[in-house]
């Protein structure tokens, strides 16, 4: 594995040094298209000795990677290797079309190329030692990084619009990913996600802007040429909300053809869902710049309505190697969806449909001819995850007035409801009749997600996997006490700085007084005070608020 040798812009050609998960950006022009330059002679050799030894994934080619070394890792993190698909009725008997290469990405992980950016960035996170991050996401990358975040034991906060399907959201949250649901568009989404992150001093995952994201991407082109026996295809085609698949495609060809692997570069297609369709919009009328729009779709994973400098990206791309930008609506990608499970046994989702639509209006349209190899990115599924497995505290709601949303004040307001609603209390007590009454009263507040661990071991895995605001201990456990709790939690990096308040049936000794002291928050002898005052007391805890000290406190 080997870092990038040096960042290049591609506007201005200034070379600047790479720096790990930082926003790539021109030092000298503001240019958010800088492009990652390696040690491309030495990787050239291997793929002419056949990449011997190599298993087919996104690894394959990590000499062109931005990752020191993810096999020191022991993360097993891995996406890509998918397979090349030849349709057998689908478009051939509608348009006499027979060379037609489905590059089916539903064979990741979470069934998205998605797969492919988080395995990347998931893996440099845990390089730089990131323990907590954010990303916003209208839904498979979303899925994708809590998949892989929760492989590496990341905590992972996701931001997505409460139109993105129920389904993918409880399937975000199955991965143990804290979900908030912004009731407004992906880009107000996108806003309240990097205030968040800023105020709470987290890694924000910045998609297009973010070089291990993009870089994950370009493992798409390097596959199809090696699967069409090292040939670069006539038209590569892909549906998209942001750009950041294609760009990333893209990169990858252009490295491919400088190494004089291939010997052309595809024409681009870029399909969006009319609803949603700044970029052709902007593509027909000739601009370089793209109008931010209001999303008017019922494919929320498309639903990006200012898709930014991407746009200008992915123009100067198509006019450098030709190409097309063309909308489908949305019941016309529905129909195609059907037709692709119908006659190919295909289940894609709606935003993989999109594409297809878009193919078959461009062999209408004779803007494809005959004989030219096309290869379609295929991605998603549709199938639902088991709701019934989470619960009822799965994710996290907060409304976004769209109307002061262009108002500071209005995002402000989001982020403190936000602040009270993302408070978790995880209670660790072997007596569930104690838990259950401290949960009541907690939740009676509805500001506190309150969770219970029966155990000592069972608690300390939550506190990792959870990181709460607050935990409530009891002090007097079989097997393992809350003083091997608390000195483990006190251990551990990611857990040492949560507030404690311990709780104890048993009389405290001075000895005991003396071994909690400086390690906990407050000390609690059970029975000294009804339940609903020590919740109060609870509450300004979590709060941060002055408070007096309980009874018992040493």
């Amino acid at each position: 594995m080997a870092k990038p040798q040096f960042l290049k812009c591609h506007e201005c050609g200034n070379e600047q040094a790479y720096e790990p998960l930082k926003p790539t950006v021109c030092t000298r022009c503001q240019s958010g298209w800088v492009d990652a330059n390696y040690d491309y002679p030495r990787f050239k050799r291997e793929i002419l000795r056949g990449l011997p030894g190599r298993i087919f994934n996104l690894w394959r080619y990590h000499e062109v990677l931005p990752i020191e070394s993810p096999s020191n890792l022991d993360l097993d993190i891995t996406a890509g290797g998918t397979p090349m698909r030849i349709p057998r009725r689908y478009l051939s008997e509608y348009y006499q079309y027979s060379t037609l290469f489905i590059k089916d990405e539903r064979y990741g992980p979470t069934s998205s190329f998605k797969d492919r950016q988080a395995a990347v960035s998931v893996v440099a996170m845990k390089e730089a030692g990131v323990q907590e991050a954010v990303i916003a996401s209208t839904g498979n990358a979303a899925v994708a990084y809590a998949a892989a975040c929760a492989r590496a034991g990341i905590k992972l906060w996701v931001f997505m619009t409460s139109l993105v399907p129920s389904e993918k959201l409880r399937e975000v949250a199955l991965f143990g990913a804290e979900v908030v649901k912004v009731s407004g568009t992906y880009d107000q989404a996108k806003q309240i996600a990097a205030e968040f992150a800023k105020r709470r001093d987290l890694l924000l995952d910045r998609g297009a802007r973010s070089l291990a994201a993009r870089e994950s991407m370009k493992t798409i082109a390097y596959e199809i040429v090696e699967q069409l026996g090292w040939q670069a295809p006539d038209w590569y085609i892909q549906s998209v909300s942001g750009g950041l698949g294609p760009l990333g495609v893209y990169h990858g060809f252009e490295e491919l053809y400088q190494m004089g692997l291939i010997d052309k570069i595809p024409s681009l297609a870029v399909i969006q869902a009319e609803g949603c369709s700044p970029m052709v919009t902007a593509f027909k009328q000739g601009m370089r710049t793209a109008e931010p729009i209001t999303p008017k779709t019922r494919i929320a994973i498309l639903s990006t309505g200012d898709p930014g400098t991407a746009y200008s990206y992915l123009w100067d791309l198509i006019k450098k190697y030709g190409g097309t930008m063309e909308a489908v609506e949305d019941n016309e990608a529905f129909s195609t969806m059907r037709n692709l499970a119908k006659t190919e046994g295909l289940a894609v989702e709606p935003a993989a449909s999109v594409a297809f639509a878009g193919l078959e209006k461009m062999l209408f349209a004779r803007t494809i001819k005959e004989g030219e190899v096309v290869v379609i990115n295929c991605t998603g599924h549709t199938f639902p995850v088991e709701k019934h497995v989470l619960g009822d505290q799965w994710g996290v709601d907060i409304r976004v007035d769209e109307s002061a949303m262009p108002i500071q004040d209005g995002l402000h307001a989001a982020l403190e409801i936000l602040d009270e609603k993302t408070r978790t209390v995880l209670i660790i007590d072997d007596n569930p009749d104690d838990a259950h009454l401290i949960r009541r009263f907690l939740e009676a507040r509805k500001l506190y997600r309150v969770y219970h661990a029966n155990n000592a071991r069972k608690g300390l895995e939550q506190a990792r996997e959870l990181l709460p605001g607050l935990i409530v201990l009891d002090l007097t456990m079989p097997g393992m006490d809350g003083f091997s709790v608390i000195e483990e939690l006190k251990s551990d990096r990611r857990t040492e700085q949560i507030p404690v308040i311990v709780v104890s049936a048993k009389d405290i000794t001075i000895a005991d007084r003396e071994r909690l002291n400086g390690n906990i928050q407050a000390l609690y002898q059970k029975g000294s005070l009804p339940p609903r005052e020590f919740v109060d007391k609870v509450v300004k805890v979590i709060e941060n608020k002055p408070s007096e000290k309980l009874k018992g406190d040493s």
